[in-house]
């Protein structure tokens, strides 16, 4: 009898690791098969193999590792009895890049300005990342003057192991609360515009996790000396980290100076320091708890606003808010930043399949923002003694009627005279006088101008759990719970009397009643009339916010071998609230204590998913539609001087779209994407002398973006990125 018999083939996964740059073999790297005891590391050439008849099918996710690379996960699909060949596996080379570093949570000076600018912070949303566009436009366009599809940074998540870091009073990551600190910031996870996140909901503008757990860092030390003409003149830093040790224990510390006399412009000091430390304690296979604390104190000086006219006389560099003092630059404007961040993170595999992450974050401390305040001579009343209070010119020296526009304006009739004068005098001197403004408080007997600080003085407690599942081999489920807490002192304090002996308490643009020149509409606070206050005592305003939210996101994920897709739910509910400490003058019925608590309920949907037409042409397309609360900041009209709410306040109403064509081949990468937006029911609210409240804003961003990376010879790289935008009001708010 003859018989012949076929055995089924075997089951193989292979492939060539080499150099994402110099496509250089890569040996000795570790290749793994995540949740699973496969192991195997790369030979001479780069090559590594995995077969067998029990290796784990489906959905797989390969791990690679090794110093000095990026670490990369790649999810592959295992089929019984097929060999799959992952040809090259391309790994990034960790080069601890600077420019990287900078370009990516540098700080402009629009992001350090007044609270009270309508002004949109950007820094977050135009970062180098893997993706060949925003690679590209990193570099290449400037932070300052380009917004990835228009979008304000409000729009985009921060986190840090899993906590939102966006501020609740603006919805802007502030990221001077966490700089100087490059060496640990080095894992982050991105996720482009309306893509999956497996911690975050998202936003327009993508989400950020940056992941600062101390056993996620490799083994060793660093210490790096940088120079600079920017944002500061130097910067040392060093850092170390422990990896795993044994016990389960684990660390990694960061400390860094940056500093700068002045920086690119005049009398902009900068004085910053950071510091981090994480620790944590791996209990067994099931149970690991990390601790991560930050403090990055930053005080810097501000540079002021030019008008071309001042330009032309001043240079680019010309800054309106120093002046010399004994000799010293003194600068009137300065920010300085004092929040402490400390988070506990919690890590419980529960199986193979399923995760759980809990998460809790305490930050406080302090911002403020120094300025000259002063105000016009008033002859009033004081008990029975008739007194002037006040007084004093504005003494910023590029105040409009000091300059020699002012004396032209009228063209029928210019004063060249006193033109010539302005001019003359702007030119020679034209900075802050600060020994006439002492010589004016110490010659009248009281203070008419100090050196006032708006201050604010939050409480923030955030807490959730994260809930990472693999349903089977296709399908994975994320889901979140949060809670966020946040209690904000918002008041104005003396910092420095400037020679005085005490500032009057009252709005000296107020104006008076019958009986006296200055009456109940100028008192700051009703209970404390005509107050005398010194140095850090509140002044002028003083008040609370409040605000509570609680979120809930879910999230599927399906993955096949020519197509991924995923949907995504989320729902929230927001209070706010205003609690009044002073009974303002101007509103003596509506300042002092609780105002009606603000709620409003948020919520979103979102879909997407990738199409693979050849593993070179890829399609990708997004979409979703997002009711989002209003941010604390527009939710009141006049939060320093009253409880007035915004008149027909509403959830912003948010429909995005976007479609995506990716080529990719060993050597090329680019992308074509065209998107659209339209927000309706925004808010804003500009603060200068006046509030200016724009309710029911409808925004339109319609555009495309190209990027494309071509990697010519093993030492050149060329990048090309372009972007085309109409970000248009839809209505007339």
């Amino acid at each position: 009898m003859l018989m012949l018999s076929a055995g089924a083939q075997e089951t193989t996964i292979k492939g060539k690791v080499v150099d994402a740059v110099t496509y250089d073999n890569i040996s000795g790297v570790q290749v793994s098969i995540e949740n699973t005891s496969y192991q195997i590391i790369t030979n001479a050439t780069g090559d590594f193999e995995f077969s067998g008849e029990d290796l784990p099918f489906g959905n797989q996710v390969l791990h690679f590792s090794k110093n000095s690379y990026v670490e990369l996960r790649l999810p592959v699909i295992i089929e019984e009895g097929i060999e799959k060949n992952l040809d090259l596996v391309l790994l990034q080379t960790d080069l601890n890049d600077e420019q990287l570093q900078i370009s990516t949570i540098s700080l402009s000076d629009d992001e350090l300005n007044d609270d009270e600018a309508n002004v949109d912070n950007i820094a977050g949303l135009l970062q180098a990342s893997r993706d060949v566009f925003l690679n590209a436009a990193a570099f290449d366009f400037s932070q300052t003057f380009f917004r990835p599809r228009g979008y304000d940074s409000e729009h985009g998540k921060v986190l840090i192991n899993g906590i939102e870091m966006n501020k609740i009073f603006t919805g802007r990551p502030q990221w001077s609360n966490w700089g100087g600190l490059n060496d640990v910031q080095r894992n982050q996870v991105f996720s482009m515009g309306l893509s999956p996140s497996e911690v975050s909901f998202g936003g327009l503008a993508g989400t950020t996790n940056i992941i600062m757990r101390a056993s996620q860092y490799s083994r060793g030390g660093r210490i790096s000396y940088a120079f600079a003409n920017r944002s500061y003149n130097g910067r040392i830093m060093g850092s170390y980290s422990s990896g795993e040790l044994s016990k389960g224990w684990a660390y990694s510390v960061s400390a860094s100076r940056r500093f700068a006399e002045e920086e690119y412009n005049d009398g902009t000091l900068y004085d910053a320091n950071a510091f981090y430390v994480s620790v944590e304690k791996k209990f067994n296979e099931t149970h690991s708890l990390n601790f991560t604390g930050l403090y990055t104190p930053n005080i810097r000086g501000k540079s002021s606003p030019n008008t071309q006219e001042v330009i032309d006389f001043k240079g680019r560099r010309y800054n309106a808010y120093w002046g010399y003092q004994d000799g010293e630059i003194r600068n009137s404007r300065v920010r300085e930043i004092k929040e402490p961040v400390l988070m506990l993170n919690h890590f419980w595999t529960i199986s193979e399949k399923m995760e759980i992450n809990n998460n809790l974050l305490f930050q406080f401390g302090k911002i403020g923002n120094s300025r000259i305040y002063y105000g016009g001579t008033r002859l009033v009343m004081l008990g029975d003694q008739e007194s002037f209070v006040g007084g004093g010119a504005n003494p910023d020296p590029t105040y409009y009627q000091k300059l020699p526009g002012y004396f032209l304006r009228f063209t029928d009739n210019p004063n060249f005279e006193a033109a010539f004068r302005a001019r003359d005098d702007f030119v020679k001197n034209g900075q802050l006088d600060w020994a006439k403004l002492y010589e004016a408080n110490q010659s009248a007997g009281y203070t008419i101008y100090a050196l006032s600080e708006d201050r604010n003085d939050d409480k923030l407690i955030s807490a959730n759990s994260i809930i990472s599942s693999e349903l089977n081999a296709n399908i994975s489920l994320n889901s979140k719970l949060s809670f966020t807490s946040l209690n904000s002192h918002n008041f104005a304090s003396v910092k420095d009397l400037l020679g005085g002996n005490g500032y009057l308490d009252v709005d000296f643009f107020a104006e008076g009643d019958a009986e006296t020149s200055l009456g109940d509409r100028a008192q700051s606070d009703l209970q404390d009339p005509n107050r005398i206050v010194g140095v850090d005592e509140p002044y002028k305003y003083n008040f609370e916010l409040k605000a509570n939210t609680a979120e809930a996101f879910a999230q599927l994920q399906f993955n096949y071998s020519k197509t991924d897709f995923y949907a995504g739910v989320n729902l929230s509910q927001t209070t706010y609230q205003r609690n009044g400490l002073f009974q303002n003058g101007n509103y003596p019925e509506n300042s002092l204590g609780e105002s009606e608590k603000l709620q409003f309920t948020g919520f979103g949907v979102k879909a997407g998913g990738t199409y693979r037409l050849t593993g070179r042409h890829l399609f990708t397309i997004n979409a979703a539609h997002l009711a989002k609360p209003p941010n604390l900041r527009n939710s009141f009209s006049n939060s320093r001087q009253n409880n007035e709410t915004v008149l027909g306040l509403d959830t912003e109403k948010i429909y995005s779209a976007d479609l995506s064509y990716r080529y990719r081949v060993p050597k090329l990468k680019a992308r074509l994407t065209g998107y659209f937006t339209q927000i309706n029911d925004a808010t804003e609210i500009s603060t200068a002398f006046v509030q200016e409240i724009l309710t029911g804003i409808g925004k339109r961003h319609l555009g495309a973006e190209f990027g494309v990376e071509s990697q010519v010879t093993t030492t050149i790289k060329l990048k090309a990125a372009a972007a085309v935008g109409q970000y248009t009001y839809s209505n007339n708010p």
